[in-house]
């Protein structure tokens, strides 16, 4: 059999979110969405124009309708939208042409409302240079959005909580504002100081709130559950972060570090940013990631959360730090190289009524609120709220969300959360996606929320170019990652969200003799044409307390007795540790464009994640990551993040991800055995628990020699070191040239290996005339550590000073030679040595002995 990505068909994961049973339906394509009851749409985009916009202001007096179904707002022509992109890129969305055109109708109308009224879209996402506090000359102005708000004032700290002499104005457009003057030249509201906005609602009662836009909350750790209180954030310029390097270049493919950096640390605490900046980031970059994703940076005041209940959009979580310390970690992660996305809640918000925007909602309309009102406006799983996307000042405070955290902490894009949530009614409670098309395009679609996806999308890559912007759907709908332009949802990537459920599956209900290698191929390769997937075996979503991480599915309680060194391997830990290398390896190679790992999980971090909750007595213990179990040499632990990094490493230089060839060439149930091509390299997968095979045949593209690139059997990696690295091996031609069927397993060419049971094995091209120049083994050296600053790593002597001298070339010799890395850094160690057999071994020591040179210099330079 041959699949490959050009020629599979658009499929789209059959997955649920907590979900029994699947609702079919019968209606073919959505004509029209269905009409939304006035009373749950925005029908003017209140406060809108809240300030000296002049003739803006005419919206209002026209009654423009913004975000519903109306027709009226549908100005585009027919004809502007007759030829949508993502039709002809999958002919069979064709019948759902009325949906792509009424929901591109909707942006396209949206969109320039917002040019005609508010200056436009990039302007328009500045609201936090209107909203919350802002200085301006001669004082501090504060405005808050509050229609449904009969008075209002602002207390804190500087008025000893009295706000009778500061009251709020508010104007016809539910926007209440004051100004307060200096006093004597310094500002009358100090640098860290409280402050909450109190209101009077309908009912005589007045409430106090943290502001809506506040920049820093932060709550009083002597107190068992006190409320938060908002915190007034404008540093002094001595006082505030100045970044010092430039965002790295955008990898051609990301893979992503997914990070916590409250339960960082190894001790049962909150872990710092400026800790994970020191401590963390370093591991990160070692181990050849080029992106690190933060969770949980969002203010959330129930840590047990894991930061996805938000109750401060614009707030860092105070736990780890202050704002500036933020910057601090994000400006050492481009000083690494490292890319930094941030995990964006903008699917749903926290319940709570004392620290969060819910706060606000004090029973008024959804014309009124952030969200809608009744059972629209509650999500039932989640205990949470849910944000009126028709709103405009809902569109205003979420679109400057995304801007804020992209230009005040220069994070490099994100990773939206819960987008299936938003993109239906439903929110995928109690459905199942099967990957039929009328389960995406029906009155069950949610096209406010698809129309503001659309809207942050356009928004992040006009601000942000580079930016890498990353969708967590578990429905698998089409577009969402096609560009804007051509009518899709504009994502990046989506994440592969079936192949971790796939591989939980296996580890924990079937045996080894009934793993398919066909339904393991068929999971991995899934994904629809130019709709790029980020692909990981476990995320935080499979360590969770509850679930077991695939190394502590395979291994369980061995984990805490045999992974020591110093004893003889039992049954149990060897088949885990090859297999963990396997899992992970097949998942990054065969599953996507990107890869994710979750902190820890490279190393097969044995226990769940709990946070401190009062299930648990408010522990700790489990909301940590045991690096003393990576760094004790004499333990097997070591063995699985070296191979981590190495398969990072791999991409690194061979650039595998980014490539559009993906060949599957054999998937043999009976051996046990996947056979594929990524790029030029080939990989052989063998997952036979018992069965070694001598001289297995294996497929290729082009013919030539081709040598060993990566081995996980290898000692290094804890194998057994039964595949020999020194082999070259001669392709031998298959069958009729330009015939595929009477080639082997349909390709031109082929060699052969051995293949040890559970190990994998990946083998690169050599070309001839770049290896019988000596030199040319050295050619990688310099690009493998370019992005921890190559020239601070000293040369071992003058002699390979001047042998090396081709090192300002690596990038075009390490194309034109596909040399073995591993190799490459062997021989620079050991110049002169016969022995030419690649050594991972040195190449761990030469990396570890690196960055002893590189990490205290940025360090040095940081501070």
């Amino acid at each position: 059999m041959i699949t490959s990505l050009g020629l599979n068909p658009p499929l789209s994961a059959s997955l649920s979110i907590g979900c029994t049973t699947h609702t079919s339906r019968n209606k073919q394509h959505l004509q029209r969405q269905k009409p939304v009851d006035p009373t749950l749409g925005c029908k003017i985009p209140h406060g809108c124009n809240g300030f000296s916009f002049g003739s803006r202001r005419s919206i209002y007096e026209r009654g423009i309708a913004v975000m519903t179904d109306d027709k009226s707002t549908m100005s585009s022509t027919e004809e502007d939208l007759e030829n949508i992109g993502i039709l002809r890129v999958d002919p069979s969305l064709e019948p759902y042409k009325d949906h792509f055109k009424y929901r591109l109708k909707r942006y396209v109308d949206q969109k320039k409302l917002i040019e005609e009224y508010e200056g436009g879209l990039e302007e328009f996402a500045q609201g936090y240079l209107k909203f919350g506090f802002n200085r301006e000359e001669g004082g501090i102005v504060y405005q808050e959005w509050a229609p449904a708000a009969l008075e209002a004032q602002l207390i804190g700290d500087f008025n000893g909580w009295d706000g009778s002499n500061h009251l709020m104005e508010k104007n016809q457009f539910g926007v209440w504002s004051i100004k307060i003057p200096d006093a004597g030249g310094n500002p009358a509201i100090p640098h860290n100081s409280r402050v909450k906005f109190r209101f009077r609602h309908g009912d005589g009662v007045w409430i106090d709130r943290i502001p809506a836009w506040i920049k820093y909350a932060t709550v009083d750790p002597t107190r068992f559950a006190a409320p938060y209180d908002g915190v007034y954030w404008d540093p002094p310029l001595l006082e505030r972060y100045q970044f010092k390097y430039p965002r790295p270049p955008k990898p051609k493919a990301p893979r992503i570090y997914e990070a916590h950096v409250g339960m960082s640390s190894s001790e049962p605490r909150i872990n710092s940013y400026r800790e994970f900046a020191d401590d963390i980031l370093p591991r990160i970059r070692a181990n050849n990631y080029n992106t690190v994703q933060l969770m949980a940076v969002m203010e959330h005041s129930y840590y047990a959360s894991f930061g996805y209940h938000v109750t401060n959009f614009f707030a860092v979580s105070s736990r780890s730090g202050t704002p500036e310390d933020l910057k601090y970690l994000i400006d050492k992660a481009h000083g690494l190289g490292l890319q930094v996305l941030m995990d964006v809640v903008h699917s749903h918000t926290s319940n709570n009524v004392t620290d969060g925007l819910n706060g606000f909602d004090v029973g008024q309309s959804s014309q009124e609120s952030y969200f809608h009102t009744g059972d629209r406006g509650y999500h039932k799983l989640w205990d949470s709220r849910l944000f009126n996307y028709a709103n405009w000042e809902v569109l205003r405070f979420l679109l400057s969300n995304l801007r804020w955290w992209l230009e005040e902490f220069k994070f490099d894009g994100f990773r939206f959360d819960g987008v299936t949530s938003m993109l239906y009614h439903h929110h995928g409670i109690n459905i199942t996606f099967t990957g039929d098309y009328n389960e995406y395009f029906s009155e069950a679609t949610d096209v406010d929320a698809v129309v503001y996806l659309m809207l942050a999308n356009y928004l992040i890559h006009s601000i942000l170019p580079d930016a890498t912007v990353i969708a967590e759907d578990v429905s698998g709908m089409p577009g969402l990652g096609q560009p804007v332009s051509d009518g899709g949802i504009g994502f990046d990537y989506r994440l592969a969200m079936a192949i971790p459920d796939k591989w939980i599956d296996y580890v924990k209900n079937k045996k080894d003799n009934e793993w398919s290698m066909k339904e393991i191929s068929s999971s991995l390769t899934n994904r629809r044409y130019t709709e790029k997937c980020v692909s990981y075996a476990e995320s935080h979503d499979q360590a969770i307390v509850g679930d077991k991480t695939i190394a502590f599915l395979l291994m369980d309680e061995e984990m805490y007795t045999g992974m020591s060194c110093l004893t003889d391997t039992s049954p149990t830990i060897e088949r885990g540790i090859a297999l963990h290398k396997m899992i992970h390896f097949i998942t990054m190679a065969l599953g996507g464009e990107g890869y994710l790992n979750f902190m820890g999980n490279e190393f097969g971090h044995p226990e769940w994640i709990d946070f401190p909750r009062e299930g648990n007595g408010w522990s700790y213990d489990k909301c940590r990551r045991q690096w003393n179990l990576l760094d004790t040499d004499h333990l097997r632990y070591k063995f699985m993040n070296a191979f981590n990094r190495a398969m990072n490493l791999l991409d690194d230089k061979f650039s595998f991800l980014a490539s559009t060839k993906q060949i599957v060439s054999s998937t043999n149930d009976e051996d046990k055995v996947i056979v594929f091509e990524r790029g030029d390299l080939i990989f052989v997968f063998n997952f036979h628990p018992e069965t070694t095979y001598e001289g297995y045949k294996v497929g290729c593209d082009l013919p030539g020699k081709y040598r060993v690139a990566l081995d996980s059997d290898a000692w290094e990696f804890g194998g057994h070191g039964r595949v020999g690295h020194d082999v070259d091996h001669f392709t031998s031609p298959e069958g009729i040239p330009g015939i595929p069927e009477t080639n082997f397993n349909n390709r031109p060419n082929s060699f052969k290996v051995l293949s040890p049971p559970r190990t994998c094995v990946v083998y690169y091209r050599v070309e001839e005339s770049r290896d019988k120049n000596s030199n040319s083994n050295f050619a990688g050296v310099k690009e493998t550590f370019s992005a921890a600053d190559v020239a601070k790593i000293p040369r071992k002597s003058a002699s390979i000073e001047s042998e090396d001298s081709n090192l300002d070339k690596v990038e075009e010799t390490l194309a034109a030679a596909g040399a073995d890395v591993s190799k490459n850094l062997d021989e620079l160690a050991s110049v002169g040595r016969e022995d030419r057999n690649s050594d991972n071994a040195e190449m761990l020591e030469e990396t570890a002995s690196v960055e002893s040179e590189i990490v205290p210099e940025l360090e040095d330079a940081d501070n």
